[in-house]
């Protein structure tokens, strides 16, 4: 075999294999050193299987380093050891598969003589019921045993992780309605000091509004009497439409994100003590140093004063917002895209926006949180009065096609 047929049959591989095993007879490789592994884990062995429906199916199945020339049975086996394995070496978080949510079907493949791959088996997702949001699911393969042909398993090959991403419809609040716009104020003893937090909001954006005033209030987090807050609107004091403000008790930061229209994006606020830092889908977007420490009691969707909803309404969509007594670092945030565990430590209070019916938002952490908005204040005169309102009426729930969520 030459080595052109070696890259056409490894790609990757091949260039790591010529600096692990040496080359006799010129250009051939010598046959004692060839190794079997798990196909596609040559660069990296954990692996994505997209699941948007069930059942869903991968195929794995293992490589030679070269044509075989004779036969070779490979065994695969489901390890949850090299799970727990690769968690403690990798410092991840990943969860095994609650059990029957996977079925496989078969347990060996061949290798037949004359060539470099096998038959596989079918690992198949045939129920995400028990997944549970914000926890990312890992089903680990492995090479137990290898028959014939007088070759080693690669041991960095030997598993593949298929990390299981989901694809999720999802329900969300329809914003594009300025009688909607209004606070809920829990009670006091509800109310939650925050020297460190995250707030987030998953928000979609249908199109900018054209009134006179360039401004689209999304929400704020706030305390009773409004102090310290932190508020995110689009379009203020003189920047684009589509640049975010994040007014928080440090001051004003500007997003370097220049948001698209039909697109989902999930923002964070996170404050660490001395730090507020922006992120958008778990990127790091913007920061300044500052004191922050707030009084968590009251939620505020859309612009609710005087008579500034019409002219800074929001024309899109809320979903996944949530309140956390911790900064939360990047790849937390990217874990919780889609959702998170509704148990998570530090977890205050949980929105999903996903009731369906109805005019309550529950909190699904299960802290009490819930929201009805049958109740609800604003001033609406502009005199620093609240007055209370029942928005019951301008609930209206989304779902379609624009409603997905992969991670």
């Amino acid at each position: 075999m030459n080595l052109l047929q070696i890259k056409n049959n490894l790609g990757i591989l091949a260039l790591s294999i010529l600096c692990l095993f040496s080359c006799t007879k010129g250009d051939r490789f010598d046959y004692d050193k060839e190794a079997i592994l798990l196909t596609g884990t040559e660069v990296n062995p954990m692996v994505r299987f997209v699941v948007e429906n069930t059942p869903s199916t991968y195929t794995v199945t293992a490589s030679a380093t070269g044509k075989v020339a004779e036969d070779i049975s490979i065994d695969f086996v489901y390890d949850e050891t090299k799970l727990e394995e690769y968690n403690k070496n990798n410092n991840t978080n990943f969860y095994a598969v609650p059990s029957g949510a996977i079925v496989l079907e078969g347990s060996s493949g061949v290798i037949k003589a004359g060539s470099a791959s096998s038959t596989g088996i079918d690992i198949k997702v045939v129920s995400i019921d028990q997944f549970i949001d914000g926890r990312t699911y890992v089903i680990p393969i492995s090479i137990k045993n290898v028959s014939g042909g007088n070759l080693n398993v690669l041991e960095s090959s030997r598993t593949i992780f298929l990390r299981i991403s989901r694809v999720s419809n999802f329900y969300s609040l329809d914003m594009n309605n300025t009688a909607l716009y209004s606070n809920f104020i829990f009670n006091d003893d509800q109310a939650v000091n925050l020297d460190k937090y995250t707030y987030e909001v998953k928000c979609y954006i249908n199109n900018w509004h054209s009134t006179p005033e360039p401004i689209s209030r999304l929400c704020s987090f706030t305390s009773k009497d409004e102090q310290r807050s932190n508020m995110l609107r689009f379009g203020e004091n003189g920047q684009a439409i589509n640049s975010l403000q994040w007014v928080n008790p440090g001051g004003s930061l500007i997003s370097k994100t220049r948001f698209n229209t039909q697109q989902w994006y999930t923002i964070s606020l996170s404050y660490d003590g001395s730090k507020f830092t922006m992120y958008v889908d778990g990127v790091p977007d913007s920061e300044m140093a500052g004191s922050g420490n707030v009084t968590f009691q009251r939620f505020e969707l859309g612009m609710s004063w005087a008579n500034y909803p019409s002219m800074q309404y929001f024309n899109g969509r809320i979903a996944e917002v949530r309140v956390w007594d911790k900064a939360l670092t990047s790849g937390e945030i990217r874990n919780g895209i889609c959702g998170v565990d509704p148990t998570s430590e530090n977890l205050v209070a949980y929105w999903k926006f996903n009731e369906m019916e109805g005019h309550i938002f529950h909190d699904a952490s299960g802290n009490g949180y819930d929201m009805d908005w049958s109740n609800t204040y604003r001033d609406n005169a502009g005199n620093g009065v609240l007055n209370r309102f029942d928005k019951r009426s301008a609930v209206r729930w989304l779902i379609d096609d624009n409603n997905k969520c992969t991670q």
